[in-house]
């Protein structure tokens, strides 16, 4: 006889799993079933004798076996077979060869059955969570989402989502001036869904490009009704960005519209970004006018392109330089990014200067560290001219070199053709 406690434990069964989110009714039944199913299999050999209905929103099942009525004498198997004498104690009127419907009490299988079911039942939602979680996820990568900061670590930030599902946003991924407290709301875009061994992490991302690009589609109608297009975007996050803006209608300024009336549409951006600063310039499929505009604010004077190296030689008046290179050499970064190509800045030679009178590099090796010049000639300077007419900021960055070494080899070039 089943105890107390068993029926308590089954309806406790049903409570637990009515209340899953993310599973349908359809499916819960089905997981239900099945899960009854594989009990009985498992205790009887079979489960095909069995009807089992399942009743959700009640919390109640029940389960019904079906059995062939047989002689008493001829009883071979009490599981798909009733003897006459007991079928007769339910109804009188059972004859040899009819079948008998009877309700099964699970309760009475005993306390392994249903720890077993509990166990099934566990596992079976364990995945189907999962499964759910992934494909619900799988469909917003690349979309924006807000979630509560639940949980704050060294290495990331674990979200939850109006549902309470479980959301990553790893340091990697995160603004440097980002700095979020327990219960507050950030906005990140999905960047993917791993599921390494059917468990499901979803990663989230405010440094990705594509959060500035949902961002624009959401303050910009514009963008967001294909009027105007996005057709590349450099950031270095939470400093400064670059993003190049296409319209096919000649009557919409495509750069004016995503800026708005006195910057009314970008700030909202600016201030998500923690004040990143963003330039927009019009999108051209003319290389050099693009290398150009993705240089402003610097005005440049000209522009040499060996298109098969994706590299652009760009020559500028002396005051210009610091511009094109910009704070920590981020303009030049940004318009290396956005245009795909190699840029290196130079100063206009004076006119009159006579390129026979350069010294190669090479001939102060008794005067400069040899390291140093493979440094310089590294990143394609290989004259004494060349590097008096490269920025100082461009030398220390992209040779790798010291800033006191920098100097010790501009000084020693410089008295070589003073003297």
């Amino acid at each position: 006889m089943a105890k107390k406690e068993d029926a308590i434990s089954m309806v406790d069964t049903f409570t637990e799993f009515k209340e899953l989110k993310n599973i349908n009714r359809t499916t819960m039944v089905s997981v239900l079933e099945e899960s009854f199913r594989s009990v009985i299999a498992k205790m009887f050999g079979t489960d095909e004798n069995y009807d089992v209905i399942v009743n959700p929103d009640k919390g109640d099942f029940e389960i019904w076996r079906n059995r062939e009525v047989v002689a008493d004498e001829d009883l071979t198997d009490s599981n798909k077979q009733i003897p006459l004498s007991e079928a007769q104690e339910i109804d009188a009127s059972y004859e040899v060869g009819e079948e008998v419907t009877d309700e099964v009490d699970f309760a009475k299988f005993g306390r392994r059955a249903i720890l077993n079911l509990r166990q099934t039942l566990a596992s079976k939602i364990l995945e189907l969570e999962k499964d759910s979680l992934y494909n619900k996820y799988i469909d917003k990568v690349g979309t924006i989402i807000s979630a509560e900061v639940y949980q704050i670590w060294k290495k990331e930030i674990l979200l939850l989502d109006d549902d309470g599902n479980e959301l990553l946003l790893p340091k990697t991924e995160q603004i440097p001036s980002d700095f979020y407290r327990k219960g507050e709301t950030a906005r990140a875009v999905v960047a993917r869904v791993d599921n390494k061994n059917n468990n499901p992490k979803i990663i989230l991302s405010r440094t990705s490009p594509l959060f500035l690009q949902r961002l624009l589609e959401q303050e910009v109608p514009e963008i967001n009704d294909g009027l105007i297009t996005v057709r590349k975007i450099a950031r270095i996050p939470g400093e400064r960005a670059k993003i190049a803006v296409e319209s096919y209608d000649e009557r919409i300024d495509p750069v004016g519209a995503c800026v708005g009336v006195k910057g009314s549409r970008i700030h909202g951006i600016v201030r998500e970004l923690r004040n990143e600063n963003i330039d927009v310039i019009n999108y051209t499929a003319n290389t050099q006018l693009f290398i150009q505009r993705a240089l402003s604010p610097a005005k440049i004077s000209s522009i040499r392109l060996n298109e098969e190296e994706h590299k652009a030689e760009v020559f500028l008046k002396p005051e210009e330089v610091s511009l094109a290179i910009g704070k920590n050499g981020q303009n030049i970064k940004l318009a290396s990014m956005l245009t795909e190509y190699t840029i290196d800045v130079f100063r206009e030679l004076p006119e009159g200067s006579a390129e026979d009178e350069d010294i190669y590099l090479d001939e102060f090796r008794d005067e400069i560290e040899g390291w140093v010049i493979d440094a310089i000639k590294g990143i394609g300077i290989d004259t004494a001219k060349a590097v008096l007419n490269a920025p100082r900021e461009m030398l220390i960055e992209k040779a790798d070199l010291e800033e006191e070494t920098v100097d010790d080899v501009l000084r020693i070039l410089r008295k070589e053709f003073e003297e």
